[in-house]
């Protein structure tokens, strides 16, 4: 553009593309999509529904280069700068539809979870309009504690229990339904995976129960009579012999360590039932033998040759053989 065109040129100094790039030469008019001007060489690519828009809804006057390129120039704040004026945040250029609601959340430090991501989104946050989207903090309490309040099975002021919601419930959950890890003091396994807090807490007080079996079972402990518990001396401490999801699957592991080796060495896979060993159900007294392959006294006594102290009895083979090896 010459010198003398571009003074007189109605869209400023900064625009020097030729006029017929844009214009027809039998007048000034627009030739519309033949026209030459490539709109992304100023900053500013023309994509989606900016292609259909008329040049004069976001260029107010014919000096092209004073319109803004930041959205809130053109489009009206619905939101009241709740969320800034930066639209390309939530909107692209399709429409005003926001699909990645889950995202902006997560990067604002609430990630949308369970419940959470079912909800209609003026359920916390709350305006006039509906369209404000201020900053309402990540505090269970900020939209919980009427709920926190109301609860009365169990009561959660009477109680003292921590306002940190996400110490008992999970946020992922779809319900109020306690979690497991809140209660790792005492995991929630096998026969103990109940739903019912009340079961083990009685009275209004969570503070009182006792992890110890007894404080539960003491019934169950005195009225099992295969084995005798009460008559056998047994410890009141379940998990020393009962282990998964029925008191039939008892299984004393510390045997090993603390009276003699069944479950490792030479009399691993020798036994069937405890009766095998401790004859007629009494756990205070052992037999060695009773077992198929010590009953034969004399050929035992054989295999003792040369031991003076030998004596078949029970007894004496602990005595002597206190891990079960023969040495």
């Amino acid at each position: 553009m010459g010198a003398g065109l571009s003074a007189q040129t109605p869209h400023g100094a900064s625009l020097t593309i030729a006029c017929e790039d844009c214009h027809n030469t039998g007048g000034w008019e627009f030739i519309g999509e033949g026209a030459r001007f490539a709109h992304d060489n100023v900053g500013f690519e023309l994509k989606l529904s900016h292609l259909e828009a008329d040049c004069k809804s976001c260029h107010s006057t014919l000096v092209f280069d004073e319109a803004e390129s930041s959205c809130i120039s053109c489009h009206d704040d619905m939101h009241s700068m709740s969320v800034g004026d930066d639209c390309i945040r939530c909107h692209d250029e399709r429409n005003w539809l926001v699909d990645n609601i889950p995202e902006l959340h997560e990067i604002n430090g609430f990630p949308l979870l369970g419940q959470h991501r079912l909800i209609s989104c003026s359920e916390c946050h709350l305006s006039e309009s509906n369209l404000r989207w201020d900053w309402i903090g990540s505090d269970c309490t900020t939209c919980h504690i009427e709920d926190y309040h109301a609860t009365s099975a169990p009561n959660h002021i009477q109680l003292g229990f921590s306002l940190e919601c996400v110490e008992c419930h999970s946020p992922a959950s779809q319900s109020w339904g306690v979690t497991e890890s809140f209660h790792l003091f005492f995991p929630l396994e096998g026969k103990h995976d109940i739903n019912d807090c009340a079961a083990c807490h009685l009275g209004e007080s969570y503070s009182n129960a006792s992890p110890e079996c007894v404080s539960c079972h003491e019934d169950d402990f005195f009225a099992t009579t295969s084995p005798n518990h009460l008559a056998l001396n047994f410890g009141t401490d379940c998990t020393m012999c009962h282990i998964g999801d029925s008191w039939g699957q008892a299984n004393f592991n510390l045997h090993d360590d603390l009276y003699f080796p069944i479950f490792s060495g030479k009399h691993e896979g020798e036994w069937d039932t405890c009766t095998d060993c401790h004859l007629g159900g009494n756990f205070t007294s052992f037999s060695c033998i009773d077992c198929h392959e010590h009953n034969d006294q004399q050929d035992l006594t054989n295999e003792h040759d040369g031991e003076d102290d030998f004596v078949y009895e029970s007894e004496a083979c602990f005595f002597c053989h206190p891990t079960g090896e023969e040495d």
